[in-house]
């Protein structure tokens, strides 16, 4: 993976402490995003490979799983998704963090590859590909 794994320990650390407040970019609108929980997994591949000729994947990946309550985004995340689209975008999630007692803002660049829609929210799980402070 190509991020700062340092400044993810950190932001998941901090979270952990005092949950971040997220928000979800999608063209150029923004969301709030609530319950987000970020965590290291493995992945079902023996080695790292290209998956489907589409995206990368390693052995082990950092989820993270988050709620939007505006359903306004929900046609917006179509040509999001991982999957059969082959089109996929990224989605960008901005936070500020505390990082050794100064305030940081952070962006995650994150493949989304599902999605549960209830009738008040939109749960999304995603994979983190890139993470930079700003």
């Amino acid at each position: 993976m190509s991020f700062n794994k340092d400044l993810l320990a950190k932001l998941m650390e901090s979270h952990e402490k005092n949950p971040a407040k997220f928000t979800l970019h999608v063209n150029e609108k923004s969301y709030s995003v609530t319950g987000a929980s970020i965590t290291d997994s493995p992945i079902p591949v023996n080695e790292p490979t290209t998956r489907g000729g589409v995206y990368f994947s390693d052995k082990f990946a950092y989820k993270m799983k988050c709620v939007v309550e505006d359903l306004s985004i929900v046609p917006l995340l179509t040509k999001k998704m991982l999957g059969p689209n082959t089109e996929f975008g990224e989605l960008k999630i901005t936070a500020d963090i505390d990082f050794d007692g100064n305030a940081v803002s952070v962006e995650l660049f994150t493949n989304l590859t599902n999605s549960v829609q209830t009738p008040n929210s939109i749960e999304l799980s995603l994979i983190i590909v890139k993470i930079d402070s700003v």
